[in-house]
């Protein structure tokens, strides 16, 4: 019977220099679970640890049983585990003021009488601009360096992509910008009685911007600091989700760290006069953990149970370790 070759366990003894931890897959999978799990875990060892929420549907309040709604909390009871959501709507009213300076030093730069607001509304109500201000949050955390290991509940795999996926978009973006900022400059100089060089704002961003993504692109590709976790359910839809992505991961330089499967009926809990429909399920899971077995090829690196009831607060986490952490490779399920 097929079995985990290397477990979750495993595979973080064996990068002892992983520091940023990715948690993805299709909504209502068990993200923030196996987040919240991982960090506990990481905690429990000696790391000072930070469990952050990138999804905009937060679920890590509910999950802790606490509040870390906008501000990093230190988790009740766990020593080295602290907690945050980002606040949205914060971080896209700073993004907003943000870009609103920028726009009044191109105006000004380009001679233009008019107000900034108008271009900010037309360039922050793309529906993107809120994943690119969760981005800029998660970079921000991971610049400040301040914990021995970031553990991400991204948002659902889709956006997740995107949000990953903004390193390499903005690196071109920049340039082109940049590069056009160049040719305006020269001409303007060229055609201005003066020699004199103006100071230029926005191209000094511009410099300050290329540098801060290339080393956000450089952390999120590095195969000894970073890793994104798959979590996915027995099922056709996550499976089907997660499979597309992975290989969008690799195309992106983004180190996939294996898969973990959620929810998995027990079948020792399942008995011949079970009702139906629980039987019913336990096929049809059977008939997709061996599509699961051959299609990530070893990449599966925990399986955990369905419990009887949600899992909630520390002591539900701690009821998810034996099964996330303690696995052993060539253990069937």
């Amino acid at each position: 019977m097929p079995g985990i070759e290397r477990s979750l366990s495993a595979y973080l003894g064996s990068l002892p220099t992983l520091k940023y931890l990715f948690f993805g897959g299709k909504g209502g999978v068990g993200k923030t679970v196996m987040a919240g799990a991982t960090a506990l875990h990481l905690a429990q060892h000696g790391k000072r640890t930070l469990l952050a929420s990138t999804n905009p549907v937060h679920s890590l309040s509910g999950l802790l049983d606490q509040n870390v709604y906008g501000r990093v909390v230190a988790v009740n009871g766990v020593p080295n585990l602290w907690a945050y959501e980002i606040d949205t709507k914060e971080n896209i009213e700073r993004s907003k003021q943000d870009i609103k300076q920028k726009i009044r030093w191109f105006l000004k730069f380009a001679e233009i009488s008019s107000q900034a607001d108008a271009f900010v509304e037309s360039a922050t109500m793309n529906p993107a601009f809120e994943e690119s201000a969760m981005f800029e949050s998660m970079v921000d955390l991971m610049f400040k360096d301040e914990y021995d290991a970031y553990v991400f509940d991204t948002a659902p795999t889709a956006n997740a992509r995107r949000l990953l996926g903004m390193s390499k978009v903005y690196s071109l973006w920049v340039n082109k910008m940049m590069k056009s900022r160049e040719e305006a400059r020269s001409l303007r100089e060229l055609l201005s009685f003066t020699k004199k060089k103006e100071a230029d704002p926005l191209m000094d961003y511009l410099v300050s911007f290329r540098e801060r993504i290339a080393h956000a692109r450089e952390l999120l590709t590095d195969k000894a600091r970073t890793a994104f976790f798959f979590v996915t359910l027995p099922e056709a839809l996550p499976i089907a989700v997660i499979k597309r992505f992975i290989q969008w991961f690799h195309d992106f330089g983004i180190p996939v760290g294996g898969v973990v499967v959620n929810m998995l009926i027990q079948k020792d809990q399942v008995q011949p006069d079970s009702p139906e429909f629980v039987r019913n399920r336990v096929a049809m899971q059977d008939a997709y953990m061996q599509e699961i077995w051959r299609d990530f090829d070893g990449a599966v690196r925990a399986i955990v149970p369905l419990f009887d009831n949600e899992v909630r607060g520390v002591s539900g986490l701690t009821r998810v370790l034996p099964h996330a952490f303690t696995a052993q490779p060539g253990a069937a399920f």
